[in-house]
C-alpha cells in the first residue's frame, strides 16, 4: 500500500457539501491525490482515464447508484481490483450482504469523520503512514 501521500483516492457522492466534507477529511490524512464525481457513471468514467487506488462511493445517487458503480468498477479487469467503501447511511443487514456480494471492501455510515475515514481506509489498505 502506497504511503498517504502517494494514494490515488476517488470520491463518488452527489452532495457537493458531503464530498467535500470527505474530500477535507482526506487531506488531514496526508492524501492529496484526490479525484471527485457526483455520481456513479461520472466515477467510471474517471476510473477508466485515471484509475484510483481506493474509491468512496455513496451507495444512493441519482443515475447509477453505488452498488451499480460497484459492480462495474469489479466487472472490468483493470479495475476489478481497486479498493472500493461504500459510504451509506443504510445499515440493513440485508443491503451490507448485497455490497459484500458485490465485492465492496467496508462500508462506513454517514456521517463520515477523518477518524473513521482513516480506520476503515486502513482496513482495506494497510497503514496510510
Amino acid at each position: 500500500m502506497p504511503l498517504a501521500s502517494a494514494l490515488r483516492v476517488l470520491v463518488v457522492e452527489d452532495q457537493a457539501s458531503m464530498r467535500a466534507m470527505i474530500v477535507n477529511g482526506l487531506k488531514t490524512l496526508g492524501i492529496t491525490q484526490i479525484a471527485e464525481a457526483a455520481d456513479g457513471e461520472a466515477g467510471l468514467r474517471a476510473m477508466l482515464l485515471a484509475p484510483a487506488h481506493l474509491i468512496l462511493s455513496d451507495a444512493e445517487m441519482p443515475g447509477m447508484d453505488g452498488v451499480t458503480f460497484l459492480r462495474a468498477v469489479r466487472a472490468h479487469p483493470p479495475t476489478a481490483q481497486t479498493g472500493f467503501i461504500m459510504l451509506t447511511g443504510r445499515a440493513e443487514k440485508s443491503f451490507v450482504e448485497k455490497c459484500i456480494q458485490y465485492g465492496v471492501n467496508n462500508y462506513i455510515l454517514k456521517p463520515v469523520t477523518p477518524e473513521v475515514l482513516r480506520e476503515k481506509m486502513e482496513k482495506v489498505l494497510g497503514k496510510l503512514t
